[in-house]
């Protein structure tokens, strides 16, 4: 019986999946505009549309120059963006690619996501926001939400 409950805890520490957030509450205005970097995997795509959905204006920049760079192993394309000045905070993504995994997440999404998040404000320097973070997509996104509610003013 003590083994069962052992492994019950251990699993249920897994499935919440792993996360450190630090937040600065009360930092974000609804009407300033966020920069967002173009493409990526699911977590940034999931960014921009919740925070289109709650108000924000989201831009990508205008892209002024591509730059292909190949060192003999890997291939890179590099993309330059002009940030317009009106920007008042910026959001970074790094991600890996998702994972499918249909038992793991079964009731949440069915997809894996491993990602870095950072918001930061444009004028005054402040990182209002780093979130490392590990979790099913639905997981993932209502922590999102939590998290921005806290961050508006």
């Amino acid at each position: 019986m003590r083994n069962t409950f052992i492994l019950f805890c251990g699993l249920l520490g897994m499935l919440a999946g792993c996360n450190s957030v630090y937040v600065k509450p009360n930092t974000l205005d609804t009407t300033e505009v966020f920069y967002a970097d173009r493409g990526g995997y699911s977590m940034r795509r999931s960014i921009k549309e919740a925070m289109e959905r709650r108000g924000y204006r989201i831009i990508v920049g205008k892209a002024t120059a591509n730059e292909d760079v190949d060192d003999g192993t890997y291939s890179v394309d590099i993309d330059k963006n002009q940030i317009p000045k009106n920007v008042k905070y910026m959001v970074k993504v790094s991600e890996r690619s998702e994972l499918f995994r249909p038992i793991w997440c079964a009731f949440n999404g069915f997809w894996w996501w491993n990602f870095n998040v950072s918001i930061a404000n444009q004028y005054t320097g402040d990182e209002l926001l780093t979130w490392r973070g590990r979790g099913c997509a639905n997981s993932s996104v209502r922590l999102l939400e939590r998290i921005l509610d806290e961050m508006e003013q």
